[in-house]
């Protein structure tokens, strides 16, 4: 996880900031799968 992301939720958990809570859950999910979806596909095309 990056230290941007890292120190966002931190501090969204001791606000109690539940709308930012969610909202940074939803980005490293995105950011997850993009880069695992990235990485799979290099991966695939250097096999060929």
């Amino acid at each position: 996880m990056p230290q941007w992301l890292c120190n966002q939720l931190m501090r969204a958990f001791q606000s109690k900031n539940r709308r930012q809570i969610r909202l940074l859950n939803d980005c490293w999910f995105f950011y997850r799968t993009r880069k695992t979806g990235t990485d799979a596909d290099e991966s695939s095309s250097f096999l060929r």
